[in-house]
């Protein structure tokens, strides 16, 4: 099992100017070459405090490359539905190479009604829009002289540049939360599902119906599951508790807040039952998140038997996406933490 550092900003100016929840990053990022871990991992949201800090995750990861000169830069994700194809690939191709071919491209389809509002595009059109971009940014990047007429962007006789610098292109994931369309589609492509057990459910179902569908389509192995935690590592349960107990409560909130239009009678074909997706999440606890394994919080022996359980349970996974700064968790216990797990968890995992 690989293990990764994710980056989710979930903080106001307030509480953390951009510039310093920034420079703790790239702090963090620049330890995963002496620690093991093996990807950096940043989001795309707009607007909101949950997530709205990182609007462009290809800024980010390319800060993060000169920060790293072993781990993969993680797109988790980039949103077709709020990215014209032909930028989204140029700035593809640029962080490709700035990274020495070190990139991956995760792509997901958005889930916050306040987001497609404000930038004037129909919910009804989500599934659309992200299978038509991801297909027109792959083929962007696989060929050249590409012309497209789509139902959302057209272009004629486009070669994007910079060319890759992974051939025949960086590799592809699909981000889920919890439509069974996402991780079939993702099965049948070929690509790596990105999946979150925050909201518990039938994760191992949906794994199931990946890999199921992986195998139907003739690709070689049983795919590459990434799975995303909240992490915290420290001596003892009582530090554990004191610095992350009310962090996660935060972030569990400000969740709950930024989607909280599917609870008030938003609705849309494209995302059937979110609103009892968030309704459900709005009963989340810090306690419930560590049972259902969604949150990696304690001692090292006691994440080792949470991260043991969980493999079990959801019948395996290749890399585990942590959140390890998460709300306003400082950089001091993060870095500390973050060193801890490497030194006492991933050894057993190895």
């Amino acid at each position: 099992m690989e293990f990764g550092l994710q980056f989710f900003p979930d903080v106001s100016p307030e509480e953390k100017s951009g510039q310093q929840y920034f420079n703790e990053a790239l702090h963090l990022v620049s330890l995963c070459d002496e620690l093991g871990y093996t990807h950096v991992r940043i989001v795309e949201h707009y607007f909101h405090r949950y997530g709205g800090y990182s609007p462009n995750p290809i800024i980010f990861l390319t800060a993060a490359s000169q920060r790293t000169q072993k781990a993969r830069l993680i797109t988790g994700a980039v949103l077709p539905v709020f990215n014209n194809p032909l930028k989204l690939a140029g700035e593809i191709g640029m962080l490709d190479a700035i990274s020495n071919g070190r990139l991956e491209v995760g792509f997901a389809r958005a889930f916050l009604p306040h987001e497609f509002t404000r930038f004037g595009i129909s919910l009804n059109e989500s599934r659309g829009r992200f299978e038509e971009g991801i297909v027109q940014v792959r083929y962007l990047l696989e060929e050249e002289n590409v012309t497209m007429s789509g139902q959302f962007h057209q272009f004629s006789n486009v070669t994007s540049l910079p060319r890759p610098t992974q051939r025949l292109r960086p590799p592809f994931w699909v981000a889920a939360l919890a439509s069974a369309e996402s991780f079939v589609y993702s099965g049948q492509k070929g690509y790596g599902i990105m999946a979150i057990p925050l909201a518990g459910g039938k994760m191992t179902e949906l794994l199931q119906l990946y890999r199921d569908a992986w195998k139907s389509a003739g690709h070689p192995g049983n795919g590459k599951v990434m799975l995303a935690f909240h992490m915290f590592c420290a001596t003892s349960m009582e530090e554990a508790l004191t610095v992350a107990r009310q962090p996660l409560i935060n972030y569990l909130n400000s969740l709950v807040e930024a989607a909280s239009d599917w609870v008030d009678g938003t609705n849309s074909m494209d995302y059937p039952g979110y609103d009892k997706i968030i309704a459900g999440l709005k009963q989340e606890t810090f306690e419930s998140q560590i049972e259902k394994g969604a949150a990696w919080i304690g001692t090292p022996a006691q994440i080792r038997d949470m991260i043991s359980h969980y493999y079990e349970q959801v019948g395996g996974f290749e890399i585990a996406s942590m959140q390890v700064n998460f709300n306003t968790i400082s950089l001091k216990d993060a870095e500390a933490s973050t060193k801890l797990f490497a030194q006492e968890v991933m050894p057993h995992f190895s």
